[in-house]
């Protein structure tokens, strides 16, 4: 990856231009990149949504088992909502103006049991630099169970994947806050950026004690406190992690693995044959914006165009910078996807899920 190069003088004018015009935007509107109040709401209800149910939880006062799966459902909604509304900006470093608040916002990974280092080195570092580049974008990187690149080997299973890949989907975040971390801590100290032992060691005991400290509160406490099966609590407690695996994969997944979306690989030389800025237009797919409840709730990532090209422009602004993006793609003749409704971009991920299974 340290030899991969992007052909800079290929769609300079496009990239120039479009930085020029969203720069001008800002300054005429003299509103800040960053985020501003619509952030704070947003968190105060996202981190609501997800502590308030496991406070009522770890109390012990509910006895009732279709409310206690009604509670941590709804813990669900909020932990993926501060996935990609909260922490996303945050460890992108446009939730704020301020490092201070951007690091303290991020530390909301930690609350999901997750490691914001390596969440900052699989997403900020190898998936927006090398998006769609097979043994470069981690995102690709789901070993012989999912197929997600023409350039990855496919094996018969994968003619199912169509089927088969909802369910993993589903547990994508329970592998994140038990084995993930862990597992890529060690990539990642191969791979160089993590430089020395010790600072591997540090990492590993960071994840471990974040992890311990998330599954004392959402699984533990309301183990020792409710008056019901430990069985039907751990069920409940799955069903959270099912529902927000769903929600996160799913919506990440749809801004890259589409019919419309290329995968380029570099040449013998390491040579990436266009500029990153038109890489991210031919690697990208926005969905469904015209749906400002779905884009609220999903930090604009159905912006994802927009977010790969800015990521570090709060998502508040991408509906509007959007117009600029989609006019200044037009004029150059760069293909901007975008696939009008929800259902319509659901439909296309999974036909190309299909595809990847048989070609």
């Amino acid at each position: 990856m340290n030899t991969y190069k992007f052909a800079n003088h290929t769609g300079i004018n496009f990239t120039k231009e479009l930085k020029e015009s969203v720069n001008q935007y800002f300054a005429s509107k003299k509103i800040s990149k960053s985020g501003d109040y619509r952030m704070l709401i947003k968190s105060a209800v996202m981190l609501s949504l997800f502590l308030i149910p496991l406070i009522v939880l770890s109390t012990g006062v509910v006895s009732n088992v279709a409310l206690l799966f009604g509670l941590y459902l709804i813990s669900g909604l909020g932990m993926a909502g501060i996935g990609m509304s909260v922490m996303h900006d945050a460890l992108h470093g446009s939730f704020s103006s301020k490092k201070s608040v951007n690091k303290i916002m991020g530390w909301s990974i930690n609350l999901i049991g997750a490691d914001p280092t390596v969440w900052k080195i699989q997403h900020n570092v190898l998936h927006h630099t090398y998006t769609n580049i097979d043994e470069a974008d981690d995102d690709l990187h789901i070993p012989g169970i999912l197929r997600f690149s023409p350039d990855q080997n496919r094996y018969w299973i994968h003619r199912f994947q169509f089927v088969y890949a909802w369910i993993l989907y589903g547990l994508m975040t329970l592998i994140w806050v038990t084995t993930r971390d862990f597992t890529r801590l060690g990539r990642y100290m191969e791979f160089g950026f993590i430089k020395s032992k010790g600072e591997y060691n540090r990492l590993l005991v960071s994840a471990a004690f974040w992890k311990l400290f998330y599954f004392s509160y959402a699984l533990v406490l309301p183990l020792i406190m409710l008056p019901m099966a430990w069985w039907v609590i751990v069920v409940a407690f799955l069903s959270m992690h099912f529902v927000t695996g769903i929600i996160l994969s799913v919506i990440f997944q749809m801004g890259h693995i589409m019919p419309t979306s290329e995968f380029p690989q570099p040449d013998e030389n390491g040579l990436i044959g266009q500029n990153w800025s038109i890489h991210q237009l031919a690697t990208t797919c926005n969905f469904a914006p015209s749906n400002r409840i779905l884009s609220w709730y999903v930090g604009g990532l159905n912006y994802q165009i927009e977010h790969h090209l800015m990521p570090h422009v709060c998502h508040v602004h991408y509906r509007d910078i959007s117009k600029i993006v989609r006019a200044t793609a037009e004029k150059y003749g760069i293909p901007y996807h975008t696939q009008t409704t929800l259902f319509e971009a659901l439909r296309s991920h999974t036909d190309m899920l299909y595809q990847l299974g048989r070609a």
